[in-house]
């Protein structure tokens, strides 16, 4: 089975509209080559305004925004502006997260613990036992907004490492950039389960329909990736990504399966569940037990960028189940449009069976 692939980055999306004096500040100065000023006081760290204004300050680093000049990437003023805000979302992660006493094998090893029964109340195990066919649309609809970039936030961390660190970490995006093939790139596969599942495979196309809580898991990435002082913290995160996606990876693969998708929607999964059981052992031993053999004192720093990642992704699990067993649409826009055909593959095969 083959599917035509359109470049999802070939085009930067359009700048997003305000969702307060924040984005509204961004968004303007952006739009007209302007300066920002100094941002207000106060405000939710993790609430829409602030983290929609953080993740268009980050994206400047990544696609960039239509008519949006490349050089504002790295303007003086809009640099202040974002460290302001990414000071507020710092700092709250730190008070939220505690991370006193707890060691990074500790700490690596939650990780592995994975619920059974009642307990097992997580997105992945809703979808694979209940979810419909629109509530796994959204949720291609919303990861899209990494997925689409899938491990280019954590090739920043790349030269702030050296030797058995260095060396598995970049093993890893090797793997994730395709080992050498562009049709194998993680973010391409992505884009192929998108056309798959009849969405918009264009990069960022989806920004206005994703709430804080989806922005704010992004932010982490970016937070993390930009700042040298962040490095065990980004490696941390890796590690959450790498040590939890084979088995979440299954269980979205088996939900896609059982609505009916087809096998581009299902490939980007399946390919997961066996490359992130190589990937977790490279990421524990070499990435990880690598950077704490030559800097020890970041395990700090590593056990917060994995207790920070779980804390983020349980709010934005929060978020998605009350949205769904209420039996409303976790889209900030509101339900995408009912498919009316089954999507079919190039070579004419159906797809989704059952819509």
């Amino acid at each position: 089975m083959t599917i035509t692939r359109s470049e999802p980055r070939r085009c930067s999306p359009s700048l997003p509209q305000a969702r307060g004096p924040l984005s509204h500040a961004v968004a303007t100065a952006l739009r007209e080559g302007s300066a920002p000023a100094a941002p207000p006081e106060g405000g939710d760290p993790y609430g829409e305004d602030l983290q929609l204004a953080l993740y268009v300050l980050y994206e400047l680093h990544y696609q960039g925004f239509d008519g949006v000049d490349d050089d504002r990437e790295w303007d003086p003023a809009l640099l202040a502006f974002r460290r302001a805000l990414e000071e507020r979302f710092h700092t709250a992660l730190r008070v939220d997260v505690p991370v006193v006493g707890i060691g990074s094998r500790q700490a690596l090893d939650d990780l592995q613990v994975e619920p059974v029964g009642d307990d097992a109340t997580g997105v992945s195990h809703f979808l694979r036992n209940e979810g419909r066919l629109e509530h796994l649309r959204e949720y291609a609809t919303l990861r899209s907004l990494y997925h689409l970039k899938e491990a280019d936030p954590h090739a920043w961390v790349i030269p702030r490492l050296h030797g058995r660190a260095k060396a598995g970490m970049a093993a890893v995006e090797f793997d994730e950039f395709g080992a050498g093939r562009a049709e194998e790139i993680h973010a391409g596969l992505y884009a192929d389960l998108m056309q798959d599942l009849r969405l918009s495979t264009d990069y960022g196309y989806y920004l206005e329909a994703a709430p804080a809580e989806l922005l704010a898991t992004v932010n982490l990435m970016s937070l993390f990736g930009l700042h040298r002082s962040l490095r065990g913290a980004l490696t941390g995160h890796f590690a959450v990504v790498e040590v939890t996606s084979s088995p979440g990876s299954r269980r979205l693969a088996e939900a896609l399966r059982r609505v009916g998708a087809g096998a581009a929607a299902r490939r980007f999964y399946e390919e997961h569940v066996v490359a992130d059981a190589v990937h977790e052992q490279v990421v524990r031993h070499d990435v990880v037990g690598g950077l704490l053999e030559s800097e020890p004192g970041l395990e700090t720093d590593v056990v917060f960028g994995i207790r920070a990642t779980g804390f983020l992704e349980d709010r934005l699990a929060a978020y998605l189940l009350t949205a769904w067993r209420g039996g409303g649409s976790a889209l900030r826009t509101g339900p995408l449009p009912p498919l009316r055909e089954a999507p079919r593959d190039s070579g004419g095969e159906t797809g989704l069976s059952t819509i």
